[in-house]
């Protein structure tokens, strides 16, 4: 299994920045997918997830109104499109996926990508 993120970069606060995730070796459809980050000095923080059923959102709540999580399950991506950004975003993000999750929590994940970075200047 390979999850390969992209899309990370340096934006000025108030900018926007869309990370996308390429899974392969694994039934896509089938996995709730997430994004995490991680931020120098700090834990591992979900930020969004989105379900396998019925493509239900979830969302931390320092996030709500500014990012989407979307996927593709014919291309097997999953997206996280990041507006109104500000410093305390930055971070690496990490794409994961898990088989079923009830908590959104980095335990139930059993696949990570090997991040992408984030920097937000002010």
């Amino acid at each position: 299994v390979q999850l390969v993120e992209s899309g990370g970069g340096l934006v000025q606060a108030g900018g926007s920045l869309r990370l996308s995730c390429a899974a392969s070796g694994l039934t896509f459809r089938r996995y709730d997918m997430a994004w995490f980050r991680q931020a120098p000095g700090k834990e591992r923080e979900f930020v969004a997830g989105i379900t396998w059923r019925g493509g239900l959102t979830y969302y931390a709540d320092f996030v709500k109104g500014r990012f989407t999580i979307s996927r593709d399950n014919a291309k097997n991506t999953v997206s996280l499109q990041m507006n109104t950004l500000k410093p305390d975003d930055t971070a690496v993000y990490y794409c994961a996926s898990s088989p079923g999750s009830t908590a959104w929590s980095s335990p139930e994940f059993d696949y990570w990508g090997q991040g992408t970075q984030v920097t937000i200047s002010s």
